[in-house]
């Protein structure tokens, strides 16, 4: 009780000025109340578990095998807890506040091997590790170089392969990864499966760099990741780690809100198989079969995976039909590591593009647009892999990669009554009748080859210093053109004749240095450079048939610095300040004729704090992402869906992100996040075109509007309950807050807050004939709340008279997922 006592005497100012702090912010705003609440929530969430547990700990040393190296930066975990740490500059590692019982301790360092110890602790305990370097561990080499650690002084998150599967029952990555911080997922068909999309502290989906296993996934003109092109990748990850801000130095498209790195290489000594099944909802059907040799000759490993995916959707209509496939071959040297992924997606989708208009959404949330019995989005995408990593030394390691994409398809539309003219074809005489217009059937192909290097030199041979010295050179070339496959009335032109046709070539090359540095035993600093050049040629022809042609060069320096400073052996702290500049995407090109879109620059500002305490785990992070001609979504759709953007001259995201976890009991854990932010535009003009003068309209300016499809409010929970050892239930939580559609922050414009529970059941069965049976069930939306994740606007002038249409993409109410893994 005196310490107790001493405790909440020294904490009792630092409170009172924290409360003065807090009381600064303007109390009649609704996101400030909020935020001065979550702040002072994680204070005294930290001091009540920093008081409440005994004052056991385990402690030691970390080292490589000739015992005189330490390895800083080893992450030291007690699996099942919500405690880890990391080793010091001197390999030192310390774990405080433990109760008496057997614990399982798991230490890892890129490129050892793991190592694993139960101890049975009564009483303070010294225990020293000694960790072996390995090949078989150049799976997490390859993708180090790119990835953020704790002195990275940046906001990440890392996903392990276990938490992904307990929700892999068929839908998408962006909604397996929906209960991360400060991420929003949405699905075109409402049930998470097909067309798909996430964003991150309100960023879309082409300001977030997606690589998979270093290799750039992002499209290289449009810029998006387009999930429904890898179906059932879930099911071949190994990690993924999503960095918020900035972020560390990738490869592939500019990070401008955050990084999703995929890794799918995995080492698996034991040969296995699996059968992994589920049905649900919507007639969602996923079969995933996988296979692994093992360790053969102590040299060589496979791994094999089929999948098929098919669903009807929320959405009427809105099907999809997709096929993946996943084959990786591996050799494992005393000094080198090689390996070869292929995979491949093949996607059908009925398009739901369109959403649902405003004055239907109460009465037909369901309603599609499309009626046209193959009005389908049909892509195929090969990825082919060649992943190598050479131990040069002791302290150096070269990766070296090679990869090859193609991807080639079309969607097919019915047009009624188009003109004519518009596909290149004269008008058709019958008679004295002259035909300008016909129904048809057209196709939008697109043909493409990404392929290119990254490699990447790793330095890890000093007790102060560690670096990586890398980057990239990649090389895009597409074809997009369209084609009439069938008409009403036929005309002089030939069916299949290609009525627009345009090329492109894009040359993306990259240098970064990365360097940590132990400035003293506590403070680390780390520095991060990077020269990124672009080179953009667009030839021909878009849908408009008007000449895209343009050529277009970049020339990027992103520097980024940080410091991270270790406070206790359970407390630490960042601060680093980053720069991003990015290259508009064609559609920005092709969308603003006459207008040349400008490139983006971010100053990026992020400071963060993490403490454990005896079984609660709380973190911090603040930040300030300031743009200079931000691209910004207007809330209009070209043709094609895609978002229609425009440069703003200066812009902010101001946000804190909170992060906290609790292992209550044996059986009880909770873990939970919250984001609280301003997300403002200086100055905004709205754009109206008339179509009584066919001109666009200015109206006039306003100042601090909101940026559009950035809530104030983000928070997702984990409630997980094991009453028994093979048996798991979750709440999964998650709070939306309400966006605007467009940036004029017009409260007719917006997509309502949401609030959504989803329940989890694992079971899990291991028996003499099966390595383990898992059943899994996922109810979603268990309390059907109606709501929409995505949508747009768009206003007009007719007849002297302005409209605004809105248009949504309502979820689904409560649907289920239920799958048996069976496991060899």
């Amino acid at each position: 009780m005196k310490n107790l006592t001493t405790t909440i005497s020294s904490q009792k100012s630092f409170f009172e000025k924290l409360n003065s702090f807090m009381a600064s912010f303007n109390p009649k705003t609704k996101t400030n109340h909020y935020f001065q609440r979550a702040v002072l929530f994680v204070f005294f969430a930290q001091f009540l578990f920093t008081n409440t547990f005994a004052q056991l700990s385990i402690s030691g040393k970390i080292v490589d095998t000739d015992g005189k190296t330490p390895l800083s930066g080893a992450n030291v975990v007690l699996v099942g807890a919500v405690r880890g740490t990391q080793s010091n500059a001197q390999g030192v590692y310390k774990i405080s506040n433990l109760k008496k019982g057997t614990y399982t301790i798991k230490v890892s360092f890129v490129g050892f091997e793991k190592e694993e110890q139960v101890i049975e602790l009564q009483k303070n305990t010294v225990l020293n590790f000694s960790l072996n370097k390995s090949t078989f561990a150049a799976d997490e080499v390859v993708v180090n170089a790119t990835r953020a650690n704790a002195k990275s002084a940046i906001a990440f998150t890392d996903v392990s392969k276990e938490d992904l599967q307990k929700q892999n029952l068929g839908q998408d990555i962006p909604q397996l990864l929906n209960f991360t911080p400060s991420l929003v997922s949405t699905s075109d068909a409402g049930a998470g499966i097909g067309y798909t999309g996430v964003r991150i502290r309100g960023t879309d989906a082409t300001r977030i760099n997606v690589t998979i296993n270093g290799i750039p996934l992002n499209d290289a003109e449009s810029q998006g990741t387009y999930w429904v092109n890898t179906p059932d990748l879930s099911s071949s990850v190994s990690s993924v780690q999503i960095q918020r801000g900035v972020g560390t130095s990738t490869n592939g498209a500019g990070a401008f809100g955050a990084s999703i790195n995929i890794s799918t290489n995995e080492f698996r000594k034991q040969a296995y198989a699996e059968i992994n099944s589920s049905y649900g909802s919507f007639n969602t059907l996923k079969n995933t079969v996988l296979v692994g040799s093992g360790l053969i000759n102590d040299k060589f490993t496979f791994d094999a995976r089929l999948s098929k995916i098919t669903s009807d959707g929320y959405v009427d209509r809105a099907s999809s039909d997709l096929k993946s496939f996943y084959l990786s071959g591996a050799y494992f040297g005393k000094k080198s590591f090689v390996r070869l992924n292929v995979f491949s997606g093949k996607e059908k989708t009925y398009q739901s593009w369109w959403g649902v208009p405003e004055y239907l959404v109460p009465t037909n949330r369901t309603y599609n647009y499309y009626t046209y019995p193959n009005q389908t989005d049909n892509y195929q995408q090969d990825h082919y892999q060649l992943l190598s990593s050479h131990r040069l030394s002791n302290a150096w390691t070269f990766n070296l990669n090679f990869h090859y994409t193609y991807g080639r398809g079309y969607y097919e539309e019915y047009k009624e009554q188009a003109s004519l003219a518009n596909y290149g074809l004269d008008s058709i005489v019958i008679g004295t009748k002259s035909i300008k217009k016909t129904d048809l059937v057209r196709r939008k192909w697109l043909d493409n080859d990404f392929y290119g290097t990254t490699f990447s030199f790793d330095y890890q041979g000093s007790k102060k210093l560690t670096a990586n010295i890398g980057g990239a050179l990649n090389q895009y070339d597409g074809r997009n053109f369209g084609e009439v496959i069938w008409a009403t009335y036929a005309s002089n032109g030939k069916l299949g004749d290609r009525y627009y046709n345009g090329n492109s070539k894009k040359i993306d090359f990259n240098l970064y240095g990365k360097v940590f540095y132990q400035l003293t035993e506590k403070l680390n600093a780390f520095a991060d450079l990077q020269v990124r050049t672009i080179n953009y040629e667009i030839k021909g022809t878009d849908d408009n048939r008007l000449n895209i042609g343009q050529k277009v060069d970049y020339q990027f320096f992103n520097p980024k610095l940080g410091f991270s400073y270790q406070i206790s052996s359970n407390s630490s702290a960042y601060a680093s300040y980053s720069v991003g500049n990015k290259e508009p995407s064609r559609s920005d090109f092709v969308d603003n004729v006459g207008k040349t879109p400008k490139s983006e620059k971010l100053n990026d500002f992020e400071v963060g704090y993490k403490t454990q305490k005896g079984k609660a785990a709380i973190s911090f992070n603040g930040y300030f992402m300031n743009y200079q001609n931000q691209l910004v979504l207007t809330g209009k759709l070209n043709d094609v869906g895609t978002p229609i953007r425009v440069n703003v001259p200066e812009s902010y995201r101001l946000g804190i992100e909170i992060q906290a976890g609790v292992q209550l009991n044996k059986a009880l854990k909770v873990n939970a996040n919250a984001t609280f932010s301003q997300n403002k535009i200086n100055n905004f003009t709205e754009s109206i075109f008339n179509y009584d003068t066919y001109t666009e309209e200015l109206k006039p300016t306003l100042s601090k509007t909101d940026i559009a499809f950035s809530p104030n409010v983000i928070v997702g929970s984990q409630i997980l309950f094991t009453p028994l050892k093979n048996l798991e239930f979750a709440l999964l939580t998650k709070h939306v807050g309400k966006q605007y559609l467009d940036n004029t922050s017009n409260e007719n414009r917006k997509l309502d807050g949401y609030f959504t529970n989803d329940i989890r059941a694992i079971y899990t069965l291991k028996t003499k004939a099966l390595r383990e049976i898992n059943f899994s069930l996922l109810v979603n939306n268990v309390f059907n709340t109606l709501y929409s994740s995505n949508g747009y606007t768009f206003s007009y002038i007719s007849e002297g008279t302005a409209y605004t249409e809105n248009y949504y993409y309502p979820q689904a109410g409560t649907n289920l997922l239920a799958g048996i893994s069976l496991k060899f």
